[in-house]
């Protein structure tokens, strides 16, 4: 039986009044702000609502941005994002709750119970202001709760500048305060570490490359990632998980078991069938019903040989059918996606059309078939991993041209050494043969001395964090939005007939004209009704959602609008550039 810590119920968190959250420990009557906060133990009870902020399991296995692709394309993808009248994102609450704990905690006579918590709150506030500060750039600081005639209601913008200087401030109190033992379930120096990591390379690229706007600072806060960063590596009590089972398991353990993997994941997202708290990830990768995700074509492309050498430099690689494209790859690919071979507690799975868009059928985050009913998946998902910060410390060093061979050896060779990838990164080599095809396809707007291994620090990137959540924001961050309108292919087919796609001598797979044939127990797919290839009968790769039309405004699209309603309470309110409200 899975033994963790839970949060408390949210209610506690949302005024302490009469509300009908049952907590025996605390009549309604005594809950109140005025008798609590007293001890160390209110402390933390209130703080621990906080981690309800946390996305859920879902925003990391139904991502769906330009490397995986399903049944829609994102609304603002298609020109079709329309500016909400309420909500869009725009929510307080959250950070009314942290400011409420934060202003009440000095009713707590015990300094250092006091600094432990509040250091905790101001974790959340960083992590709910970098969501903020990432969907709609400035937005209104706010370090107290406003009554109902507070002047702060009709506050303008404040700078994203600002904004990334409170959010350091509060992420500092939070290293300092918070404790330094390794804890998978409560935020500690490390995780504190990490987002600091996480926020400073953020910023400081989109001010790189986002020259419009001419913000300063964009050197400083990459050099405050990669000492965040580094702060982990060299201090930190975490190393790159390696599979007692063979480095053949080492990246999948991460996602496909009940219980995380503690020696890498600094905070995950706990899940108990005993407290009945589950997600349906299984269910959404098996079901045909669901979201049907797969990796792109192109992204596909991307992963290396496993000698290190480019795939897309092998003769006919445009033109490789499945089995053979699989071969001799980064082994991340066949931890990823069902390739052949690829066998669940001992029953070999091809890929399947059914329940893939592409395809490239998805199995990180799929676990034990205990787990495959509707919502009742329990295994746990990780938040924050040593994997994520050795790539935050390669990439801010790399686009402040200080990059190492040392460091890339310590953070890229050392992800591909654990998953047995025999081809390394060389810090020369990169940069004098940049990778076009990365640069045509997925970043464009790279330049410099280093552009090639920041090239290579990005394939690095969206292969080893596919799927957990960095995408989006990534994208915005390198200014690399144009890309998305790309074409969205899968697998390649020459044309109709059957095909073996796990290499096993057996058809897996029809694609037909006219009638259904009857060919056993395969999947059927009926060209130009259930699959569409790029050139009909000639074949060519699955053509994705092509009856869409996909748009991207340069000048737009990086953020969100901010909701109408909201700046018709506050008309100090600005718009973003672009987003015409009528106001």
């Amino acid at each position: 039986m899975k033994m963790k810590k839970y949060i408390y119920p949210v209610c506690l968190a949302m005024g302490l009044t009469a509300a009908s959250c049952s907590l025996d420990e605390f009549p309604q009557a005594s809950i109140t702000p005025e008798t609590f906060f007293k001890t160390e133990n209110d402390l933390r009870l209130y703080t621990n609502s906080f981690y309800n902020a946390f996305p859920g399991a879902s925003t990391f296995y139904t991502e769906n941005v330009d490397i995986t692709t399903g049944r829609e394309i994102p609304e603002i993808v298609r020109g079709a994002y329309v500016i909400p009248t309420t909500g869009g994102g725009w929510d307080w609450s959250q950070l009314r709750n942290i400011n409420f704990y934060l202003e009440r905690s000095l009713q707590c006579d015990d300094e250092t119970a006091r600094n432990r918590w509040d250091a905790v709150a101001r974790f959340f506030r960083a992590f709910f202001y970098y969501g903020m500060v990432a969907k709609f750039g400035d937005v209104p600081y706010y370090d107290r709760v406003l009554g109902d005639d507070d002047e702060g209601l009709t506050a303008p913008r404040d700078s994203r500048v600002l904004v990334t200087e409170k959010m350091i401030e509060d992420l500092d109190f939070a290293i300092l305060h918070l404790p330094s033992a390794a804890n998978v379930e409560e935020v500690t120096k490390w995780t504190a570490l990490a987002l600091k990591s996480r926020i400073c390379l953020f910023e400081g690229t989109w001010r790189k490359y986002h020259r419009k706007y001419a913000l300063e600072g964009a050197d400083e806060l990459l050099q405050l990632a990669a000492e965040a960063a580094g702060q982990i590596m060299t201090q930190g009590p975490y190393t790159l998980h390696v599979s007692a089972n063979g480095k053949s398991q080492s990246y999948m353990e991460l996602f496909n078991q009940d219980d995380i993997v503690t020696d890498e994941v600094i905070l995950a997202r706990r899940y108990s069938a005993a407290l009945q708290v589950f997600h349906d990830a299984n269910y959404s990768l098996l079901s045909s019903s669901s979201d049907i995700i797969g990796l792109e074509k192109a992204f596909v492309n991307s992963y290396l040989m496993k000698d290190g050498s480019r795939f897309t430099e092998e003769p006919g690689y445009e033109e490789m059918e499945f089995v053979e494209e699989c071969k001799n790859r980064d082994p991340r690919l066949a931890q990823t996606i069902r390739t052949p071979g690829y066998t669940r507690e001992g029953t070999r799975m091809a890929p399947s059309l059914y329940t893939s868009m592409t395809g490239y059928t998805i199995h990180k985050y799929l676990s034990g078939s205990h787990n495959d009913a509707n919502t009742k998946d329990e295994s746990d998902i990780p938040l924050f991993r040593l994997g994520e910060v050795l790539l935050n410390y390669a990439e801010a060093k790399a686009e402040l041209g200080t990059l190492t061979q040392d460091d890339i050896d310590k953070t890229v060779n050392a992800l591909r050494d654990r998953v047995g990838m025999t081809g390394k990164l060389n810090l020369a080599e990169a940069n004098l043969n940049p990778d076009k095809y990365l640069e045509e396809n997925f970043y464009p707007g790279v330049s410099g001395s280093y552009k090639g291994v920041i090239l290579e620090i990005r394939r690095e990137r969206a292969i080893e964090l596919v799927q957990e959540g960095f995408r989006w924001n990534d994208m915005c961050r390198w200014k690399a939005g144009s890309t998305f309108t790309r074409t969205y292919k899968g697998m390649y087919f020459p044309g109709t007939g059957t095909f073996d796609l796990d290499g096993d001598n057996i058809d897996d797979l029809c694609i037909y004209t006219g009638d259904k044939p009857e060919k056993g127990d395969i999947q059927y797919k009926k060209l130009g009704t259930d699959i569409f290839l790029e050139n009909g009968e000639q074949g060519g790769c699955m053509l994705i959602n092509s009856h869409w039309v996909k748009t991207w405004d340069e000048e737009r699209d990086y953020l969100y609008p901010i909701p109408i309603q909201e700046r018709l309470l506050n008309p100090n309110l600005t718009q973003n550039n672009g987003w015409d409200d009528g106001i």
